[in-house]
């Protein structure tokens, strides 16, 4: 490690740094270099949940082809959330000392790479192996991309344009599915074009290292390219000014901060922040992940046909768009723990209709509302995560959130298939509901308030206290 990389960061602890922050949240529309950006962004999101949920789609024909059980299935499924979890935490540490850029668009080739050696996987162990790989890459990727959105839009804005980058994004969900449906029934072996599609999102990364700059905010605070820096946050403010054809309006006002370190997460109010993106995030990926990954193989279980029940998986994937989108006019509007909540209220109730019902018609609504509000809820605690961390730990802070998230998916893969051995199918059902109410609960009573607030602000109100108390 160099010296340079154990310098304190000074930006975030010094005017110049808070003066650039408020003059990217003073933007009052999203700019032409925002709109490049989204592009860019959106296609890396589309290949990262192709990826994310390729085995899920591949899992019903690995059964049939290696002779896989239930239990097998779900170890597999277990391995890639191993991969995510230090793909989390180690991508957003390194993202916070050698910048969000370089992180972003390295993992991106990373997973790609592990994603095409996936589809020569020869066995159950082989391919378990590959997708601890792509995880890793996976998750570093979709953290630091959460947390590149929150640092470089205007807080009147980011949460909206998070929800559409994930409405993007997740076109890859229907694009997975319905390309399983198209290509498992083909023959053996023919599931193995899943994973080499999902390797396509080298190609954006290409494109990704010559159409993104290192985020400001960062380069602010490390003290690096301030003539480069100075520049892009001037083409912003002119191309906003062009835009709406007046003057902009003043900066508000930034706090500045006292620099963070790595311990600031382990006491008083940061401590709690962690405690409750983390729990947040756990009970996210119990329920939404435990829903998604297993509908395919779940519905064969109830007597569906393989081809059927990729039917119903491909027609509810279509809900992933429509519900991130669903965010859009509310995310910025309404305060975020608020309405996560309300939203995991109805999840859980329409999950639990899904699990129960058993006329066709019943089973492909509520799964798909189920689907389309879980989605909601995933762009509004995307957006909550990347807020509440002070500058030099967000990607850190971000990652421990979702890498807890991540390990629980290990659990969740087994659980439920020891929920469904032991208890049956309304059992597993129950579970999902559960975890969707939890996860709010937990928001709405122990959040923070993000909504339309610097990310300066929400910082100062936990950071320092802290250093003042010590």
């Amino acid at each position: 490690m160099t010296s340079r990389d154990q310098s304190p960061a000074p930006a975030a602890t010094g005017r110049s740094g808070a003066d650039l922050a408020a003059r990217i949240d003073r933007l009052p529309v999203i700019t032409r270099t925002h709109r490049r950006w989204v592009v860019v962004l959106g296609a890396l999101f589309v290949f990262d949940l192709v990826d994310l949920n390729s085995f899920a789609y591949a899992a019903p024909a690995l059964r049939t082809e290696w002779g896989l059980s239930i239990g097998a299935v779900g170890v597999v499924t277990s391995a890639g959330f191993v991969g995510m979890f230090v793909g989390a935490i180690v991508g957003g540490r390194l993202s916070d000392r050698i910048g969000r850029r370089p992180v972003l668009i390295g993992s991106v080739f990373f997973y790609s790479v592990f994603s095409l050696l996936s589809a020569a996987s020869w066995d159950a162990a082989s391919l378990g192996v590959l997708r601890v790989l792509t995880g890793f890459g996976l998750q570093a990727m979709t953290g630091v991309l959460l947390v590149y959105v929150s640092e470089m839009f205007p807080r009147a804005l980011r949460g909206r344009y998070q929800a559409i980058l994930l409405a993007v994004g997740l076109a890859g969900v229907p694009i997975a599915a319905w390309l399983a449906r198209i290509v498992v029934p083909l023959g053996a072996g023919t599931w193995r074009w899943i994973f080499v599609f999902g390797a396509l999102g080298a190609v954006f990364g290409l494109v990704a290292l010559k159409v993104l700059p290192e985020s400001a905010r960062w380069q602010a605070a490390r003290g690096r390219d301030t003539d480069a820096t100075e520049r892009l946050v001037a083409r912003m403010e002119a191309e906003a000014r062009e835009a709406t054809g007046r003057d902009l309006p003043a900066p508000q006002p930034a706090p500045v901060l006292p620099t963070a370190t790595v311990r600031d997460l382990l006491r008083g109010a940061s401590r709690r922040r962690v405690l409750v993106a983390s729990a947040a995030c756990v009970f996210l990926i119990l329920s939404f992940y435990g829903f998604n990954s297993w509908v395919p193989t779940l519905l064969v279980e109830r007597g569906y046909t393989t081809a059927e029940s990729l039917t119903y998986a491909s027609v509810l994937a279509i809900a992933a768009v429509p519900g991130a989108l669903l965010a859009f006019p509310v995310i910025d509007r309404v305060e975020r723990k608020t309405l996560i909540f309300g939203l995991q209220c109805v999840v859980a109730v329409l999950l639990l209709v899904f699990g129960m019902v058993v006329d066709p018609v019943w089973i492909v609504v509520s799964g798909f509302l189920a689907s389309m509000f879980m989605q909601t809820g995933v762009a509004v605690l995307y957006t909550y995560i990347a807020e509440v961390f002070p500058l030099e730990l967000r990607g850190l802070g971000s990652g421990i959130a979702n890498g807890s998230g991540r390990l629980a998916g290990v659990l969740g893969g087994v659980l439920v298939a020891a929920i469904f051995s032991g208890l049956g199918l309304t059992a597993v059902y129950v579970y999902l509901a559960v975890a969707a109410l939890l996860m709010g609960l937990v928001l709405l009573v122990l959040g923070e308030r993000t909504s339309n607030r610097a990310l300066e602000d929400i910082s100062a109100e936990a950071l320092v206290t802290e250093k003042s108390d010590v």
